[in-house]
C-alpha cells in the first residue's frame, strides 16, 4: 500500500491536500516580493531585510487567531472572509506600534481537508496580504481527524519593520491630545462567544434570519472581515500634521490651576516642535478674569494661535472677547475666531479687530453672497 493511502486510511488525505494547495499557488505566489529568496514549500521561509531602506530596523512581530467566528463561518459555509480576518487582525495588531508588514504566515489546524474550505481560507489570506505588500511566506496545514473532528482552526504570525525612533509606544502621550477613532464594521474578531451566547441561546436566532435593523442575515453581519487598519495609519504617519489644535482643560482653569494648564500647552508645543499649536480657550464658558488668565497661560506656554471656541459650547467668538485677547496676548500669539460669525461683514470686523484666522464652515458662500 503506498504512503498516501496509509495516511487516507488514517484519515489524512495528503493527495487532496497538494491538489487543493495547487488551486491557490497563483494566488499565493502573487503576494511575493523581491526581498524572498526561495519559493513556498521549504522547511523555513527566507526573506532578506533590504537594510538600505533603513536607519535602525527593529522587526516586530505578533501572532493571533481567528477564535469562535470560525463556527460562524462553518455554519455558513463561507471561508474567504477569515482569510482576511487574520491577516488583518495580524496587520493592525503591529500598525499599532508603527510597524510596516512585511511577511505572513499562517497554519491550519483542521479535522478533514475539505473543498472550498482550504481554497477559500487561503485564497482570502492571499487578497489580504497583497492589499497590504505583505508576502505570504509559507505556512502549515495539519491534518488531524482526532484532534479537530469536523472543525478548524487558523492562526496567523506576521513580521513587520519600523525604525528604531518611529516605534510608537503611547510614552509620549500627554493631557489635551486628540484621540482619532476609526470607525469599525462590526465585531471584527473579538468577543464571538458573547455574540453567539446572546444571539443563538438567548436570542434563539439563526444564522440567516434577517435582522431588519441590520439590513442583512446575522450570518453575514458577523462574518464582515476585519478592517484593516494600516493604510490609514500610514498615511497618517506619512503625512503627518502642519497643525494642532487642542482645547484647554476647563477643570484645571475653573479650579485656578493656570500653572498646570501653562505647562500642559508647554508640552504639547515642545512635542509637536514646528507645528502650529492652536489652544482653544472656549470663552463662552470662561469669567474675563479666567479669559485674561488664558492669554497669559498660551503666551507664556509658547503656543502659536488662541482660538475662542471649538463650535461645540454654548456660544461662539465675541468682538468684545477679540479685543480682550488683543489686549493681554504676548506679541508672537496671534488670534483665531471661531463660532458665531455668519456674513462678510461680520468676517471683516473680526479682521479689523485683530483676527489673524476666521473658523466658519461657510466662508466661501459668505464671501460670494457679499460679492
Amino acid at each position: 500500500m503506498a504512503k498516501s493511502d496509509l495516511y487516507k486510511a488514517a484519515g489524512v488525505d495528503i493527495d487532496l491536500a497538494h491538489t487543493l494547495l495547487d488551486r491557490v499557488k497563483k494566488s499565493i505566489a502573487a503576494t511575493r516580493r523581491p526581498e524572498m529568496l526561495a519559493p513556498i514549500g521549504g522547511f523555513g521561509g527566507l526573506f532578506q531585510i533590504d537594510l538600505s531602506k533603513y536607519r535602525q530596523p527593529v522587526m516586530v512581530s505578533s501572532i493571533d487567531g481567528v477564535g469562535t467566528k470560525l463556527m460562524i463561518a462553518m455554519m455558513m459555509e463561507k471561508y474567504d472572509t477569515v482569510g482576511h480576518d487574520i491577516v488583518n487582525h495580524c496587520v493592525n495588531d503591529i500598525s499599532v506600534q508603527g510597524a510596516e508588514p512585511v511577511y505572513f504566515m499562517d497554519y491550519i489546524g483542521i479535522g478533514v481537508l475539505r473543498s472550498p474550505l482550504y481554497e477559500e481560507v487561503l485564497g482570502g489570506i492571499a487578497e489580504a496580504c497583497g492589499k497590504v505588500n505583505c508576502a505570504v511566506l509559507g505556512g502549515e496545514t495539519a491534518e488531524m481527524p482526532g484532534m479537530y473532528g469536523n472543525d478548524f482552526d487558523l492562526v496567523g504570525v506576521i513580521t513587520g519593520m519600523v525604525e528604531k525612533d518611529k516605534i510608537i509606544t503611547g510614552e509620549k502621550i500627554r493631557p489635551g491630545y486628540a484621540a482619532i477613532g476609526i470607525k469599525s464594521n462590526g465585531l471584527h474578531t473579538n468577543g464571538y462567544s458573547l455574540a453567539r451566547k446572546i444571539v443563538f441561546d438567548e436570542c434563539k436566532l439563526g444564522v440567516h434570519d434577517v435582522v431588519p435593523e441590520l439590513g442583512e442575515s446575522i450570518g453575514e453581519a458577523l462574518l464582515k472581515p476585519h478592517i484593516c487598519y494600516w493604510p490609514a495609519i500610514r498615511q497618517a504617519l506619512a503625512d503627518g500634521a502642519s497643525e494642532i489644535d487642542m482645547v484647554i482643560n476647563l477643570g484645571m482653569v475653573k479650579n485656578g490651576q493656570y500653572p498646570q494648564v501653562t505647562e500642559e500647552i508647554r508640552l504639547l508645543k515642545q512635542e509637536g516642535g514646528d507645528k502650529i499649536l492652536k489652544v482653544i480657550i472656549e470663552t463662552c464658558y470662561l469669567t474675563e478674569e479666567e479669559k485674561i488668565e488664558m492669554c497669559h497661560a498660551v503666551t507664556a506656554a509658547g503656543a502659536d494661535f488662541i482660538k475662542t471656541s471649538t463650535g461645540f459650547g454654548t456660544g461662539g467668538a465675541t468682538l468684545e472677547d477679540v479685543y480682550l485677547m488683543k489686549e493681554h496676548i504676548g506679541p508672537n500669539v496671534k488670534i483665531k475666531a471661531a463660532g458665531g460669525i455668519r456674513s462678510k461683514e461680520d468676517m471683516e470686523q473680526y479682521i479689523e479687530a485683530g483676527c489673524s484666522r476666521i473658523g466658519t464652515s461657510s466662508a466661501i458662500s459668505m464671501l460670494q453672497d457679499g460679492e
